[in-house]
């Protein structure tokens, strides 16, 4: 199963001003951020983010937080605590009339998701084995597709970085890498976005 950029979201955990120095390789995991929310701006994939307690940790690195259409402050390490599963629902729409009024045989049924649902939860962010973990395991008890970027991930330490694969992978996210989802979104040499990604991964 290919990402599909038409459903697909983005979500960026955590990539604070005061913890990126303490991470293992945390230059090269926000910089892969940094190009993924990029490349869904061009695509209109919608960019979330979070950070875990901003008074202490600072906000997201500006650049970043600047490409997110939305950051959520959390205190719970998982952001699904806090509410993002309803950021990345769309709205509920209003019944129109009232359906008791109608015969059944008349009555609408809703046999199709919603035109501007997005299953696809492409995540990346710090620490993997604390805050990505966590709202990405609640992310997929709440029926998302789960896609961790793990080149745009980092821990502490590469033990914790790597325990946090494999729970992942063993509870049915899927693992790709930053290369990876741009390619699959764009899925040929003739989209539009093609020189602007390419330009992005070189």
């Amino acid at each position: 199963m290919l990402l599909d950029a038409s459903q697909s979201q983005l979500v960026l955990v955590d990539y604070q001003e005061r913890l990126m120095p303490a991470l293992l390789d945390g230059p090269a995991a926000l910089a892969n951020a940094l190009r993924l929310a990029r490349l869904a701006q061009l695509l209109q994939v919608p960019v979330w983010g979070t950070e875990q307690n901003p008074s202490r940790l600072g906000p997201n690195e500006a650049q970043l937080r600047a490409l997110c259409q939305r950051t959520l402050a959390k205190m719970h390490f998982s952001a699904v605590e806090e509410g993002l599963a309803e950021w990345l629902r769309p709205p509920a729409r209003p019944q129109g009339g009232n359906a008791r009024s109608l015969p059944r045989h008349l009555q609408k049924r809703e046999a199709q998701p919603a035109q501007d649902e997005r299953p696809a939860i492409v995540i990346a962010g710090c620490e993997a084995h604390v805050c990505l973990l966590q709202t990405a395991l609640d992310l997929l008890q709440d029926e998302f597709e789960v896609w961790v970027v793990t080149d745009a991930c980092t821990s502490r330490t590469e033990r914790n970085r790597d325990a946090a694969y494999d729970r992942l992978a063993g509870a049915g996210a899927e693992l790709v890498t930053t290369e990876m989802v741009c390619f699959e979104w764009l899925r040929g040499c003739e989209h539009p976005a093609f020189k602007d990604m390419l330009a992005l991964v070189k």
